[in-house]
């Protein structure tokens, strides 16, 4: 036998023994592998799915938003420590600053806007009852917003508007919506030229002090 034909016989030899040593189901990872270019054992994730992959996640986290009954899981009426809660972050401000839980004051989420106050929960007697909102990027309940006119907010809120003139700007207007079945009022207050520069909902007599706490 030529050396040539040993060493062909060698090499198979050496093949059979590789084959038959692998274990059964890697021969055909091994072709999946060579086949599509990607190891199967890296398309199942290593570790836990993060909660916010998790179907319903999202709406979990979703921001809290102001409606007709309070903001977000605590209507008005509730006291100052569920806002808290619910908003899971730092509130600051407050009638215990000046040594009177009970007077009119406001709670600020932190940190605060550059411009404005951005959104503002006041709260009187120990309860929550009025969010403030200067934020243009926020949506009153219905769809109203910052920067609308007038004649936009009467389209989406109809036979729902009373109109007042405002306290201090000639040709300004608080436009006050009420939904059935609710005490809440919506207000948005407009500037002379009839844009809205900012609004509130809560329930009165406090959605209606033009100075806020002042």
């Amino acid at each position: 036998m030529s050396s040539r034909m040993l060493d062909a016989c060698l090499l198979t030899f050496a093949l059979l023994l590789v084959s038959c040593a692998q274990a059964p189901g890697d021969a055909a990872q091994s072709a999946v592998v060579h086949e599509a270019g990607v190891d199967p054992a890296l398309d199942a994730p290593q570790e836990e799915v993060p909660p916010a992959t998790v179907p319903g996640a999202a709406r979990a986290l979703a921001p809290l938003a102001a409606d007709f009954s309070g903001f977000g899981p605590v209507p008005f009426g509730s006291d100052a420590q569920a806002l808290r809660l619910a908003w899971g972050g730092p509130l600051e401000g407050g009638g215990e600053a000046q040594g009177d839980a009970d007077a009119c004051h406001y709670l600020f989420p932190q940190p605060r806007p550059a411009h404005g106050y951005g959104t503002g929960f006041m709260v009187e007697g120990g309860r929550f009852v009025r969010v403030d909102v200067d934020d243009p990027a926020a949506t009153a309940p219905g769809g109203g917003r910052i920067g609308m006119a007038a004649s936009e907010i009467a389209a989406m809120y109809p036979g729902r508007i009373e109109e007042r003139p405002h306290k201090y700007v000639d040709g300004a207007k608080y436009l006050r919506v009420t939904r059935d079945g609710s005490e809440a009022v919506l207000l948005f207050e407009t500037d002379a030229q009839g844009r809205v520069e900012e609004w509130r909902i809560g329930l009165p007599p406090q959605v209606d002090y033009v100075e806020g706490c002042g």
